[in-house]
């Protein structure tokens, strides 16, 4: 059994459900411990819901050459019913190739590959260029306030900055490499209630109905072109996820109509621009209503560059596929550290089971990502 492996087992059979880190960084600590790293631990988090972020750095010869961090989270998506589950989720198992628990892909297996890849470049270059940091959150499956977002404010006022990071999320799409992010779109909800009056379903003209009242309006929001995306992001998208109007009675006009949408934006757009044009057709259309914005995270994107360069190159050594660079997909932590990190990538395994009941990854994928990793650092610290 390989060292990334075994690790990687090691990882799957902590119990480390958001926010709970199960001691995934204390198996790290050990880990890189005797590679000359210092370690500082951040706990963040009301006493219910408590964080813990480890920040890891090994200085190389030159301290002032790059300092190329790999950032990843230990929690875990609960696992659903267990009864689904061909196996015990925190026991990792083998079937068909393939390495079966929760984590496996999302993401006990970048952090495994990440780890031991440090292990094995810094076994071979001592006095390599440049800093290797860690940034290891037990906070991105759940609310991601106390998480890395918490690190990244921790080290701007500190006046520290990164120059390269990669992201171990799980980008793959056939093959291990295949796809990397090279940023995300940004994600902007809002909770609209439409106010009307309740009143008898007989007697509509002593009533105010919000779910005709706001029919209009929403029929424009869905037909309009938010823009046109660029090079790098799709068109901005508005989307609506839940509708929630009525008492459950047949014969009774609802009072209010509560409304959920999200808009996953590119750079084309703002949060600004994008309020401004959902309020304009909401007071077009003369309506009473309240409407609460959360901005989940802005875009951030590292056009090419040394660290594309340098990971593209990796994957095709590694693997003869030429890798395709991608904005596409959820929000990760990536949002967060491009503030004090100008060139942020993700790389990880294959994504089809994330989240899923009997998430697994191919054995056979596990080498060449920690592989991947290695070659990374030998093109930007050697």
């Amino acid at each position: 059994m390989s060292r990334t492996l075994q690790f990687t087992e090691q990882l799957i059979a902590c119990r480390s459900i958001t926010p709970d880190d199960g001691g995934c960084q204390a198996l790290i600590q050990a880990r890189l411990k005797p590679l000359g790293f210092s370690f500082e631990t951040i706990v963040s988090g009301p006493d219910d819901f408590r964080v813990t972020n480890l920040w890891a750095v090994r200085r190389g010869s030159d301290a002032k050459a790059p300092v190329l961090a790999f950032a990843g989270h230990t929690d875990v998506v609960p696992t659903g019913p267990l009864a689904a589950w061909r196996s015990d989720p925190f026991v990792p198992t083998h079937r068909d190739g393939n390495l079966h628990g929760r984590g496996a892909a999302d993401m006990k297996t970048s952090i495994a590959a990440m780890v031991v890849a440090i292990e094995e470049f810094v076994a071979a270059q001592a006095a390599h260029r440049g800093s290797i940091a860690l940034l290891i959150t037990s906070d991105e499956e759940g609310p991601a306030v106390d998480g890395t977002v918490k690190v990244v404010e921790w080290l701007k006022a500190r006046g520290e900055r990164l120059d390269c990071c990669i992201v171990g999320e799980p980008t793959s799409v056939e093959r291990v490499g295949d796809m990397v992010k090279n940023g995300r779109r940004g994600s902007l909800s809002g909770k609209l209630t439409i106010k009307g009056v309740q009143g008898h379903i007989a007697y509509p003209q002593l009533a105010k109905n919000p779910i005709h009242l706001v029919s209009p309006a929403l029929a424009e929001l869905v037909g309009i072109e938010w823009d046109r995306g660029n090079d790098y992001f799709q068109p901005t998208s508005w989307q609506m996820s839940n509708i929630h109007g009525g008492t459950g009675a047949t014969n009774v006009i609802p009072g209010e109509l509560v409304i959920d949408f999200n808009f996953r934006f590119s750079t084309e757009s703002t949060p600004d621009s994008l309020k401004k044009r959902v309020h304009a057709v909401l007071d077009k259309h003369g309506l009473d209503y309240d409407l609460a914005w959360t901005l989940g995270g802005e875009p951030f994107l590292t056009p090419v560059g040394s660290l594309s360069q340098a990971v593209s190159s990796a994957i095709e050594a590694e693997t003869g596929v030429k890798t395709q660079l991608s904005t596409t997909g959820g929000t990760s932590d990536g949002r967060f550290i491009s503030k004090i990190c100008p060139q942020v990538i993700e790389l990880g395994p294959v994504n089809a089971t994330i989240h899923k009941i009997d998430e697994h990854v191919r054995v056979a994928d596990i080498e060449p990502l920690k592989n991947i990793y290695r070659r990374t650092m030998e093109n930007l610290l050697s």
